[in-house]
Parts: C-alpha cells; sequence; structure tokens
C-alpha cells in the first residue's frame, strides 16, 4: 500500500496524470528551457571566443606591424570570431578605396573611414545580440505560462473535489501537486534565461564599446596619415 502511496505522488506520476492542457504547458516550458540552454552555450563559447580574438588581434595591431601587411593577413586569413578584425578590415578597405581616387578631400577620406566601420560594428552588434531576444522572452513569460498551467490545473482539481463525496487532503493533495509542477518548470526555464540574458547583454556591451574605442583610435592613426601624406 505504501509503495502505491509512493508511486502515485512521484514526479513522473504526477506530470503523467496532469490534464492534457496542464502537459502541454510542461511541454512548451521544458522545450523553451532546452531551447534557451542550447543558445546559452552557443552565445557563451562565442562571447568567449570574441574576446580572445579581440585581444590577440589588438596585440597584433599595436605590434608595430605595417597596416597594409595587417590588411593583407587578415584578408587571406580571416578569424570568423574576430570582430574587431571585421571593423580594421572594413575602415582600411575604404581608407585605400578613397585614397587612390584623385583629388579626394582628406575630410572626406575620413567621413568614409568612420562610416564604414559603424556599418560593421552596427553587424558585429547584430551578431552578439541574436539570441538576446528569445532568452528575455522566456525569462520574462515562463513564470506566467507555468502560473496559467497551475491556475488550469487546480480549477481541475477543485472541480473533481466538487463531485467527491468526501474530501480529504489525499485526495486535494496529488491534483494540486501536478498543478505547481508547472509553475516550477516555469520557473526553471525563466531563472537560467534572465540570468544569461543579463550577463551576456553585459559582455556584449562591452566588446562593442572596446570596438568602438579601437575604432577611434585606428581612425586617429589613419588621420595622421592621410594629412602626412598631403603635406
Amino acid at each position: 500500500m505504501e509503495a502505491n502511496v509512493v508511486d502515485h505522488t512521484s514526479m513522473w506520476s504526477l506530470v503523467a496524470n496532469a490534464s492534457v492542457v496542464v502537459q502541454l504547458v510542461m511541454l512548451t516550458l521544458v522545450a523553451a528551457s532546452v531551447t534557451s540552454w542550447i543558445m546559452i552555450f552557443q552565445r557563451s563559447a562565442m562571447l568567449r571566443a570574441g574576446r580572445r580574438a579581440l585581444d590577440a588581434f589588438e596585440e597584433r595591431f599595436w605590434s608595430g606591424i605595417d597596416l597594409s601587411k595587417l590588411y593583407r593577413q587578415a584578408g587571406s586569413n580571416p578569424d570568423p570570431d574576430s570582430g574587431v578584425e571585421q571593423v580594421f578590415r572594413a575602415g582600411f578597405k575604404e581608407f585605400s578605396r578613397l585614397r587612390q581616387q584623385p583629388g579626394v578631400d582628406p575630410d572626406a577620406v575620413m567621413e568614409g573611414v568612420g562610416r564604414a566601420m559603424r556599418v560593421a560594428i552596427s553587424r558585429e552588434e547584430e551578431k552578439l545580440e541574436q539570441s538576446l531576444p528569445f532568452l528575455a522572452t522566456v525569462g520574462s513569460t515562463s513564470p506566467y505560462i507555468g502560473l496559467f498551467g497551475t491556475v488550469w490545473g487546480i480549477m481541475n482539481s477543485f472541480r473533481g473535489l466538487a463531485s467527491a463525496q468526501q474530501a480529504t487532503l489525499a485526495t486535494v493533495a496529488p491534483g494540486i501537486a501536478e498543478a505547481l509542477i508547472a509553475t516550477a518548470i516555469g520557473l526553471f526555464a525563466a531563472i537560467p534565461a534572465v540570468i544569461a540574458y543579463n550577463r551576456f547583454a553585459a559582455r556584449s556591451e562591452t566588446l562593442i564599446g572596446r570596438y568602438y574605442t579601437f575604432a577611434d583610435e585606428f581612425q586617429a592613426i589613419l588621420h595622421r596619415k592621410v594629412h602626412t601624406s598631403e603635406e
């Protein structure tokens, strides 16, 4: 008898005995949680790779290497994880193209370089923020979806209780317990998503800030270069 009680109150038994609506809510939340964890691992790996690539490229850039040589190296062996490399290539490519045109004003050259690097940074920003809206959605809506499943399950539990001749804790508890599982799964899906969203948003903002800093420093170098050559 005791074994049967344990079986009926086990987690899997409560999920299996839940109503179809509550089971669909649980399935939706589990799918959202699994998807968000996949995105968390992918985003985490991408941000780590981007930070390492940024440090490595800045070390090469400030080592005194010729900019034309660095551009050729970056073009022949591009690093897909290096956002700053894309910014550098976009700026130097536009600089070289405008410098080859006769009669172009130096200020127009620098304006074009700045515009090209801003576009490149915007593209990198889009890459870094790809999964953030989904994580934000999971973090904000999962508790409410779980709460909907809980309310629905408790309603069914009380409806069944109304038709029972004798109301005891043993008859009410399983229905309420299976309903509360939906809220627990909703919180399980929401909490990691919220933490990951805040963490990734901060890391992405830090990377983008460093890209803008690099772009300003690179633009200052090109500004000196173009005005020196004009003299």
